[in-house]
């Protein structure tokens, strides 16, 4: 008898285990279920906006090719940034948006940035030309048919025939294509892509002008290609070191195509790529530990100054600096005639434990450095501080020259002001019309300056 009642209580013990073990996974389910349809939701929520922007992108983008007068031009491209905006805000809340839809980001990237670029020069001479005319109506015609897809699949997606994938199944499918080369079939929202239109050819002054993409750096011009062997070389005595320590590790390739090179150094690995045609250090970066700091900021910045020096960099001039980690990164550009060229930028790292340079780029300076036929400024610095609010107190002065969005140049007066509440704010004024070019804003704290 005893041994049956125990028989008993373990079946039923047996019995209740089971049925709470199977209300929690029912509980479970139903919980995986839910999220599910939140996630589901938020993403068809996601591609509802982009089909709605990319519609009203279309529309901005064939209004504007009818206006005539600059300020309607101005407002209407203003209007079409906005929208493409909106829509690339959209499309970073799909988890296969910036990959599978990577022609689509491409495009509203793009179309955004001319139409803000033609918002800014409406009252140019260059500004509402029959050559940006047919620009656009390229584009609309582009942004249509793109809208006109997302619009069959937003249908589809309300009928329930397709629906979002969440971040898993695009995760896998894309793992799938980097070991097979090719992107899988699986994503109906793949055929946004691959029914994509011709976009125009977009020659403006800005970063996505297919003119660039042909642009040869200017301290280059002229020099031979190198071999990987004077590479190496050119690498090993730019940072003192011995030459048998550097191996190849990447051939990057672009607008400045690089022998890369790794070598063990200090704890840490160091990397340094230098150009294949004149056989110029582009970049630096050293993943040694940097220990507490024992120098200043002031004494980096003397490190950084003088390891420019020493390597054939002459009148270059520091501007700002920033700490992060240890290391003090230190914005260098040229001066000509006293003018401060902002183009001409070499970035330099020091670890202030040491005073080692742990980082170092030039990009900025192989593209653009030369010299330069400056013009006189046509305006003077009182005309031009007569263009500083009045709320603001000019605290220095000097010539600039900033880069634009592009590849061109202009010559500024810059003016250095303290607001109200001891903020400081950089105003640019073109020396050639008297027109504010630029205003920025530096967010300055103990561990440096960030200008915004």
């Amino acid at each position: 008898m005893e041994k049956r009642r125990k028989q008993v209580l373990a079946a039923s013990f047996l019995a209740g285990a089971f049925a709470v073990t199977a209300g929690f996974a029912v509980q479970g389910h139903a919980r995986a279920a839910q999220y599910r349809r939140m996630l589901d939701n938020t993403y068809q929520h996601a591609f509802t906006e982009l089909a709605t922007a990319a519609g009203e992108l279309d529309v901005a983008l064939r209004k504007v090719t009818y206006a005539t007068s600059p300020e309607l031009f101005s407002a209407l491209c203003a209007q079409a940034y906005s929208k493409a905006l909106a829509a690339q805000s959209a499309l970073g809340e799909l988890p296969y948006g910036n990959v599978e839809l990577e022609q689509t980001a491409a495009f509203l990237a793009k179309t955004g940035d001319y139409a803000m670029a033609l918002a800014r020069d409406a009252y140019g001479e260059t500004a509402c030309t029959e050559a940006h005319r047919e620009t656009l109506r390229g584009l609309a015609g582009a942004a249509s048919t793109l809208s006109g897809a997302l619009q069959s699949l937003l249908a589809e997606l309300d009928a329930g025939t397709i629906r979002p994938e969440d971040v898993e199944t695009v995760q896998a499918r894309l793992s799938n294509a980097t070991e097979s080369g090719e992107l899988p079939a699986g994503s109906a929202f793949q055929t946004v892509e691959a029914d994509f239109p011709e976009v125009p050819a977009l020659i403006y002054d800005g970063p996505f002008s297919d003119h660039l993409s042909g642009r040869t750096p200017k301290m280059l011009e002229g020099l031979p290609q190198v071999s990987e062997a004077e590479a190496r070389r050119a690498a090993a005595a730019f940072l003192g070191l011995r030459e048998d320590i550097f191996t190849l590790s990447a051939q990057g390739e672009g607008q400045l195509p690089t022998w890369g090179f790794s070598a063990l150094v200090n704890g840490g690995e160091l990397y340094v790529e230098v150009t294949r045609q004149g056989g110029q250090v582009l970049q630096v970066l050293s993943s040694r530990p940097v220990g507490e700091a024992s120098l200043s900021a002031q004494e980096g910045r003397q490190k950084a100054a003088e390891f420019l020096s020493e390597r054939g960099y002459q009148d270059m001039d520091p501007s700002y600096s920033i700490r992060q980690g240890g290391i003090l990164t230190v914005h260098f550009a040229s001066r000509q005639d006293g003018v401060y060229c902002y183009p001409d930028l070499v970035k330099v790292g020091v670890a202030l434990d040491t005073g080692d340079v742990v980082s170092f780029e030039s990009e900025g300076y192989l593209m653009n450095h030369g010299d330069r036929t400056l013009p006189a400024p046509a305006v003077s610095e009182a005309e031009a501080a007569a263009q500083v609010d009045g709320s603001l107190t000019v605290l220095a002065h000097q010539l600039a020259l900033i880069p634009t969005g592009g590849e061109y140049e202009v010559l500024c007066h810059e003016f250095k002001c303290q607001n109200a509440s001891g903020g400081h704010v950089l105003v640019y004024v073109d020396a050639a019309d008297g027109r504010q070019e630029r205003i920025l804003l530096l967010q300055e704290d103990e561990n440096g300056t960030l200008v915004i």
